[in-house]
C-alpha cells in the first residue's frame, strides 16, 4: 500500500500545483522558481516541496543557479525533479503490466511485430473517430496530453518553454507554432512514454507499436506525421510538420 500513500500526499491543491509543475519541467526547478510559477510563499513552496520528496514522488538535490562558481557564487540551491518511481494503485489489485511483457515476449518470439503494428494503427485509427487527420502541432499537443504523453514543443537544438497547456496556447498563435524564429522547424516532443515498463524489456517491438498507435491516432496524410526519434528519458516518437498540403473539405467551405 505504499503507493497509495504516496499518492495520497498529491490531495493537498497546493502541494499538487507544485508537483505538476515541477513534472512539466523536465529539468531541476528552484524552490524560488516553483514558488512563483504556483503563486505560493517560498516557505510554503519549500515545505510543500519537501513534503514530495519524503513521499518519494520528487527527487531533491543542490546547485548553484547563478551558473557560476568560485568565490562569490553563493551557496547552491536546493532543487527538484519528478522521481522516476511509477507509482500506480488498482483497487481490487490488478497485473496487467505482467500479462503486457507475457504478450509482449510471446509476440516477440514469434515475429508478429507487423501484426502488432497493423492491431495498433487501428486502434489509433478508432481512437480518432470520424476527425479529419490532426490539423497542426497545436492539435496534436492536446491529443498527446489527453494521453498522458506529457508533449513539449522543441525548436531547434532544445526546448523553448512550451511545457504542457501552456505550450499548446502559445502553439495556437498561428505562426511560429511550426517554425522557429530563423526558420526552424518545430518539433514535439514527449517527456512520458505510456508503455514505458514493458519498453524497457521490448524496446523495438513496443516503439514499433506506439509509433504505429499515433499514426493512426495523428494520420499519415494531413499536415503532421509521426516519426521515430529515440531520446534517452522521452518517448521514442516525435511529431513534425508532413509537409503535406492538406486541401479544405467542400462541406467545410460554407
Amino acid at each position: 500500500m505504499k503507493d497509495i500513500d504516496a499518492i495520497a500526499v498529491l490531495g493537498d491543491p497546493v502541494r499538487r500545483r507544485l508537483y505538476e509543475y515541477v513534472a512539466a519541467q523536465g529539468r531541476e526547478v528552484g524552490r524560488n522558481e516553483a514558488a512563483e510559477a504556483t503563486g505560493v510563499a517560498r516557505t510554503l513552496a519549500a515545505h510543500h516541496l519537501d513534503k514530495l520528496t519524503e513521499a518519494g514522488l520528487l527527487e531533491s538535490g543542490s546547485r548553484r543557479l547563478t551558473g557560476r562558481s568560485g568565490p562569490g557564487a553563493g551557496r547552491p540551491a536546493k532543487v527538484y525533479a519528478r522521481a522516476r518511481a511509477e507509482r500506480s494503485v488498482s483497487l481490487p489489485g490488478r497485473d496487467y503490466r505482467t500479462a503486457a511483457e507475457l504478450l509482449a515476449e510471446a509476440a516477440e518470439q514469434a515475429g508478429l511485430d507487423d501484426l502488432l503494428n497493423e492491431a495498433a494503427r487501428r486502434r489509433g485509427e478508432a481512437l480518432r473517430g470520424a476527425e479529419a487527420p490532426c490539423g497542426d502541432l497545436a492539435e496534436a499537443m492536446r491529443m498527446l496530453a489527453a494521453r498522458g504523453y506529457e508533449p513539449h514543443l522543441e525548436r531547434g537544438d532544445g526546448p523553448e518553454g512550451a511545457e504542457g497547456a501552456e505550450g499548446v496556447d502559445r502553439a495556437e498563435g498561428g505562426e511560429g507554432a511550426e517554425e522557429g524564429e530563423e526558420g526552424e522547424t518545430a518539433v514535439v516532443r514527449m517527456r512520458n512514454c505510456p508503455f514505458h515498463a514493458v519498453s524497457e524489456r521490448f524496446p523495438p517491438l513496443v516503439c514499433g507499436m506506439n509509433l504505429a498507435l499515433l499514426e493512426g491516432l495523428l494520420g499519415t496524410d494531413g499536415p503532421v506525421r509521426a516519426r521515430m526519434d529515440a531520446r534517452p528519458g522521452e518517448c521514442c516518437v516525435v511529431v513534425e510538420p508532413s509537409g503535406n498540403v492538406v486541401e479544405p473539405s467542400k462541406n467545410n467551405e460554407d
